[in-house]
């Protein structure tokens, strides 16, 4: 039988990247001693506040349909929250809910470009940004994000990729998989380039919550000059440790938000009106295990650096935000991808291929810091033990 387009455009871009996650899961079902630093599940539980805020709604029989555009109370809450986060005035009428920012970004791709047309995103890059995009019919263009530069994305580099065909760039800030985070002048300097060669600028802003002290994260949305050409996406899979909840959504320009509209309904006709009530409770009452998640997230960054850094050659960019660190093993003789195999069949350790985020990480991986400290630090002890075998075989 035929299959459409869409599906070969994604073919080979879904669970292929997680190999190695799924291959430890595997190892650990049948008895071996795991250690999982994939992916990015919080490391507390869901506040139970939250969880009865959602029971109790489903009690109060809001299991009904929903609008295409989400809740009003949540939509409201959100134009409030991020209105006094940048300082300028959003309403309720330029938000969309989804569930999660995956849902979201999907369809704001739609929204924002279509076959012919070029998307920039940086690489490294998300797992499944590439998805998103080709899913359009749009181009990938990647922009090499460089460890010399902190990976953030530079103008300069921007530039060099725009062609008339370009419709929108796709940022992450605070970065994932690197923590990185893009200052106001990075976020003045691209959007002048969008300015100038009117393209969309789409940032995924859902490690916003977990910048590290000392760090500051600035919103593509609080620059007025952008106003007409932002859109944000964003969730509270990650600030509240609520990934399993699938909650996100979208705000930008009334005028987007509107073209969206027909598609959103089209898509799923809105989020739960019970999960909306958890959300807009979460939003109100802000986080009470982000703080937490930040502090613990950025000392185990700084014991990966310092022991890593003092005990192999192995070196590791240290993160601004989010839950992950990523490491050069180019000094093992491996790339990352047989570098991750090898350190999961010998010592248990679990770590993403950095070539599952793009071709500018194929010599790193990247390690999820969001196991407990005590296992964490064996995971430290079984990485140096094993990048020291590796290092004598080079010599």
């Amino acid at each position: 039988m035929k299959h459409t387009a869409i599906t070969q455009r994604l073919s080979g871009l879904g669970g292929a990247k997680w190999e190695i996650h799924r291959r430890g899961r595997e190892l650990a079902t049948q008895g071996k001693d795991i250690i999982e630093l994939t992916i990015g599940e919080p490391d507390v539980s869901t506040p139970p506040e939250l969880v009865e805020a959602a029971c109790d709604a489903m009690r109060r029989g809001r299991t009904t349909y929903s609008s295409g555009r989400g809740e009003i109370g949540l939509r409201t809450v959100l134009a409030e929250h991020h209105s006094r986060k940048t300082g300028r005035q959003f309403g309720a009428n330029q938000v969309l809910c989804f569930p999660g920012t995956q849902t979201a970004l999907f369809a704001i791709l739609l929204g924002a470009a279509e076959a012919g047309d070029d998307v920039l995103v940086g690489d490294p890059m998300y797992a499944t940004y590439e998805g998103v995009i080709r899913a359009t019919g749009a181009t990938v263009v990647p922009v090499p994000l460089r460890p010399e530069n902190g990976f953030r994305i530079r103008a300069d580099d921007i530039a060099e990729k725009i062609t008339p065909r370009t419709r929108a760039i796709l940022l992450t800030t605070p970065h994932n998989p690197t923590g990185a985070i893009l200052t106001a002048k990075d976020i003045e300097a691209i959007g002048k380039l969008a300015q100038e060669n009117d393209f969309w600028i789409i940032s995924d802003e859902v490690y916003e919550e977990l910048v590290f002290d000392g760090e500051e994260h600035h919103s593509a949305l609080k620059f007025g000059d952008l106003a007409d050409r932002v859109i944000i996406a964003s969730s509270i899979s990650k600030s509240h440790a609520a990934p399993g909840f699938r909650s996100g959504w979208c705000i930008g320009p009334t005028e987007f938000v509107e073209a969206l509209l027909p598609l959103s309904e089209t898509m799923l006709f809105g989020n739960q009106p019970f999960i909306a009530d958890m959300t807009e409770a979460a939003i109100r009452g802000g986080s009470t295990v982000a703080g937490g998640m930040r502090d613990r997230f950025r000392a185990r960054a700084v014991t990966l650096e310092q022991r890593l850094h003092g005990e192999s050659a192995i070196r590791v960019h240290r993160p601004q935000a989010g839950m992950f660190a990523v490491i050069n093993v180019s000094a093992t003789g491996m790339n990352g991808d047989d570098y991750a195999l090898d350190l999961l069949n010998e010592t248990g350790v679990a770590v993403m291929p950095g070539a599952s985020f793009g071709e500018t990480m194929t010599d790193w991986i990247r390690v999820a810091l969001t196991v407990s400290d005590e296992q964490f630090a064996t995971a430290c002890d079984r990485i140096i033990a094993h990048a020291g075998k590796l290092r004598e075989n080079v010599a």
